[in-house]
């Protein structure tokens, strides 16, 4: 099972989630955020990682040129793409995209079902808000190119190791306050997460 800790402002926080075997970081560029990011420090932070860790920029409401620019100075390998856009966006990219669907119903968890992508509960913020989806939605699908996200916890996160997702995408439920880890939440979901012998 592979798992992101997103919302990392700090590189105490970033070595710590890598040292608890995080396989990918993921940094907010949203100005509106709580965990925004600028590009000056996620470079920072960038710089201080070994290599193979993923490190994700979750962007909402930019121009393709604008992400692929963010993403290269700051030392992003994948775009997060956190809003509404069809295919020709993806391919207007340098960057490797990564697709957000925000489901509102069951048949949306399928939007770029050929894709690897995170699905996440629809709400009106962007990102973190904690809120959880059905899971009863992932019956009978193939999970393999899904990142589960949306109000994951140390506590719940047994409860998705059966669907074969992916990976699991995790922020405010491993926190002390917004933009800040708790240590022990991350190295617990992370140990949840892969002790679990569930991924495919």
């Amino acid at each position: 099972m592979r798992v992101k800790i997103c919302g990392i402002t700090s590189i105490e926080d970033a070595l710590a989630a890598v040292e608890a075997g995080a396989d990918a970081l993921g940094f907010v560029f949203y100005e509106k955020s709580p965990r925004y990011v600028t590009i000056e420090r996620a470079k920072a932070i960038t710089d201080a990682l070994a290599p193979f860790v993923e490190r994700v920029g979750l962007f909402v409401d930019k121009r393709p040129k604008e992400v692929d620019e963010i993403c290269r100075l700051s030392g992003m390998s994948t775009a997060q793409i956190h809003f509404d856009v069809d295919e020709s966006y993806f391919h207007a990219l340098s960057t490797k995209p990564l697709p957000v669907v925000r489901a509102k119903a069951p048949e949306d968890i399928l939007n770029f079902e050929s894709r690897y992508r995170i699905v996440d509960a629809y709400c009106e913020a962007y990102g973190g808000a904690g809120k959880r989806l059905n899971l009863e939605w992932f019956d009978g699908v193939d999970c393999s190119k899904i990142i589960l996200a949306g109000g994951l916890t140390p506590e719940n996160v047994h409860e998705a190791l059966h669907y074969g997702f992916y990976g699991l995408d995790v922020s405010s439920g491993v926190e002390l306050e917004k933009g800040r880890k708790d240590r022990a939440k991350v190295e617990a979901f992370i140990e949840a997460a892969k002790g679990g012998g569930c991924a495919r």
